[in-house]
Order: C-alpha cells, then structure tokens, then sequence
C-alpha cells in the first residue's frame, strides 16, 4: 500500500494476519479470581457497591464472571455496568506471521479491500501488539479497568475477518511515530480511529 502524504511516499507492507479461533463470546465470564463481593472493594467499581449489594445480596459470594453471566442469562443488563463499552462483544484470536518486519515498530493499518479502516502505532515490534494486545483478548480486558480499545478492534476484526489486511510502515524514531500516526489519522479519518 502506497500512501502520499506532504510530498512524501510511505510504503506500508502486508504482514498476514493468522486466526486461530472465531467467535469468542461472553469471555468476561470466565474472569472468576475474585468473587463480587472482593471486586467491588476495588475503586474502580466501589461505585457500583450500594446499588449492587441492595440489588444482590445473596450473589456477593459467587464469583464476578459466573455472577455477571447469569445477569446476561436472565436479561438483566446491570452486568454490563462492570464492563467497559466493547466488554460484551464477539471476539477472535489472531496473530500476525513472524517475519523480519514483525520485529519492527512504526505504524501500522488495517485495511478492507481498498479501505483504510485504522491506523495505529507501536514503539515495540509489531508482533507483539499484535499478538498480545489486539490478537488475543483475555477475559480482563473486557471489564471497566481492561483495554477497551483492544476489544473494540478485536471484534471489529473478528466481523470482518475473511476480508481484512494488516500492513506495516516500520519506523525507528518514536517521535517521528507518533507525529506520523496522527497526521494519517487526521487525513484518512479511517472509520475505526477515534479522532482527535
């Protein structure tokens, strides 16, 4: 993919993209380290406490991710309070193919037949935020306190996976990535950015 931006030819190059598994759903209930009563002692959702103890009193032992599926069972949407937005989403695991551009960092984009849909940027090689971060969702990223933005590129991906690409422009200078970054997003507008 060739991308022109003020008189300068960027060259992103396609890593493939490998699935291992589809349709990963109602993964924030196999969190159960910590029962409801022990979670709502974090901060993070002490908010949630008065609510939740009048509202379930006899659920407090049970543990948070068993709690929160028999809520989702039974149509009770209070379940989605712990999650962050994209916390109840359908989701894949993937990875990218190790390669010597995989070791690299820069940006990089995911891209729908001729459609820029994100770019982002890693200061560590891409394979890593790839296959830790976006690639794999574990069932803490899908609560209040977990990564959000990971889940919603995940199942973004996971709905478009027979059709997506993901290509790379490796850079070394980390501030030189992050100012690049932003100027693509600022010109594409890919649908999946947040702008700024």
């Amino acid at each position: 993919m060739k991308i022109i931006i003020q008189d300068r030819n960027l060259i992103f190059t396609q890593i493939p993209l490998q699935f291992q598994h589809h349709g990963k759903v109602n993964l924030f209930s196999v969190k159960n380290n910590k029962t409801l009563a022990e979670t709502l002692e974090d901060r993070r959702y002490s908010s949630l406490s008065i609510e939740t103890h009048r509202r379930y009193p006899n659920s407090l032992n049970k543990k948070l991710g068993d709690f929160l599926l028999e809520l989702k069972l039974n149509g009770d949407n209070y379940y989605l309070r712990f999650l962050n937005e994209h916390g109840n989403k359908v989701y894949c695991d993937f990875s990218i193919a190790t390669t010597p551009l995989s070791k690299a960092k820069g940006v990089y984009s995911f891209i729908i037949g001729e459609d820029i849909m994100y770019f982002g940027r890693s200061h560590d090689p891409f394979e890593k935020r790839l296959n830790q971060g976006y690639g794999h969702i574990s069932p803490k990223n899908c609560y209040r306190d977990g990564q959000s933005t990971n889940c919603h590129i995940n199942s973004l991906i996971a709905r478009n996976s027979s059709d997506i690409s993901f290509h790379v422009l490796p850079l070394d200078n980390d501030l030189e990535i992050d100012r690049l970054e932003k100027q693509l997003i600022i010109l594409y507008r890919p649908k999946w950015n947040v702008l700024f």
